[in-house]
């Protein structure tokens, strides 16, 4: 990346966080793993690359949903959502810069949860308490980071361990030994309509599902020590999954919806995964996981794709990003049946936080990586 795209990117990831912080204002702000998402991109974003510039607005944003006495408004823990834990790591990044006793309450109360979380038989954690015996791939992301930062901060060794171990139940049940991709859903009950009889595995690759691991694995290396007996382990994971990934990157440089069916009709390629990707590319190579030579100009390509196809200005300046699947699960009411029709029959929006918040980190990764 030379000067002139460098500095490029770094007044569009400007433009991208103002747009975001537009919506996500006092009023509007919610205990939920999006808003969680794109707090996370935006302090991360402001302390890397812009002085700090925005450190202030996430606290108090931060501040409206956890009191002073370090209780979490809108969080019910007996829901058992995994979903629920993700808006913990702003929290951690604000106690440690504040050293504020609320926020250390309210991590205490998040792994309170994780300590008592029903799991499956094999020891996963179930997605959610609705979800019985089930494991998605975003749970994976929603709870590990925070988990690895717990187990490192509080030196909860043992929490590696478990942390570790239910990766690893992911990998060897969910990992498609031909492509490895990984398939969305995981019902070690077999109860579920969507779930394989034989494998229990729900029955496609979607891109987002699949970018969440990416993140997630990225993410739990930042805390989980080289010392550990699990780190090379947890290294070799990634590097397979971002090869895998690799292999199925379209020529734009972007990912589609449903990741190994790239000329099936109704497929598309979409914004969010493929911005999990990039970041997760890009930080791996950051990290030093990820050789330059063989992950560094599909990085480029796609975040160049990503800020051709998917960002738009509107008649004011203001920054739209486009093209994210609005929502996609397995099961509830009304039933979602993990088929190709349901994966790209959902939604398309703009400016949706699972999409916009991964685009702020891939910026941000890319803006902090050389080769």
């Amino acid at each position: 990346m030379n000067e002139t795209q460098h500095q490029h990117y770094k007044t569009l990831l400007e433009g991208i966080v103002e747009s975001a912080l537009e919506d996500c204002r006092p009023a509007t702000v919610r205990w939920n793993y999006e808003n969680g998402l794109i707090l996370h991109a935006i302090l991360t974003a402001s302390k890397r690359h812009f002085a700090h510039r925005w450190d202030n607005r996430v606290r108090e944003l931060a501040d409206v949903l956890v009191g002073g006495d370090g209780a979490i408004r809108g969080y019910a823990r007996d829901e058992y959502n995994l979903d629920q834990i993700n808006a913990g790591k702003v929290v951690f990044e604000l106690w440690k810069d504040t050293g504020k006793p609320a926020y250390e309450k309210a991590l205490g109360a998040l792994m309170g949860q994780l300590a008592t979380h029903p799991r499956t038989p094999s020891g996963s954690f179930w997605h959610k308490k609705i979800y019985p015996d089930q494991v998605w791939l975003d749970g994976l992301y929603m709870f590990g980071p925070f988990y690895a930062r717990y187990a490192a901060e509080f030196s909860h060794q043992e929490l590696f361990r478990d942390l570790c171990a239910q990766l690893f139940h992911a990998r060897d049940r969910m990992r498609d030994g031909a492509t490895g991709l990984y398939y969305h859903g995981w019902d070690e009950s077999r109860r579920q309509r969507w779930a394989n009889l034989e494998t229990g595995l729900s029955p496609h690759f979607w891109g987002r599902a699949v970018g969440w691991l990416a993140m997630a694995l990225a993410d739990i290396l930042d805390w989980l020590p080289e010392s550990d007996p699990d780190h090379r382990a947890v290294v070799a994971m990634f590097r397979d999954l971002m090869a895998s990934v690799a292999a199925v990157q379209n020529e734009s440089g972007l990912w589609h919806q449903i990741l190994d069916a790239p000329g099936k009709a109704g497929n598309y390629l979409e914004e969010s995964a493929s911005a999990m990707f990039a970041c997760a590319l890009f930080k791996g190579m950051r990290r030093g996981y990820l050789e330059p030579g063989r992950f560094a100009a599909r990085a480029d390509k796609a975040l160049e794709g990503l800020a051709w196809r998917f960002v738009s200005a509107d008649a004011s300046g203001r920054l739209h990003v486009n093209g994210i699947c609005k929502v996609a699960g397995l099961g509830g009411n009304p039933y979602r049946d993990g088929s190709y029709a349901y994966y790209i029959g959902e939604p398309i929006v703009s400016d949706d936080y699972k999409g916009v918040g991964p685009l702020i980190l891939a910026l941000t990764e890319a803006l902090g990586w050389k080769a």
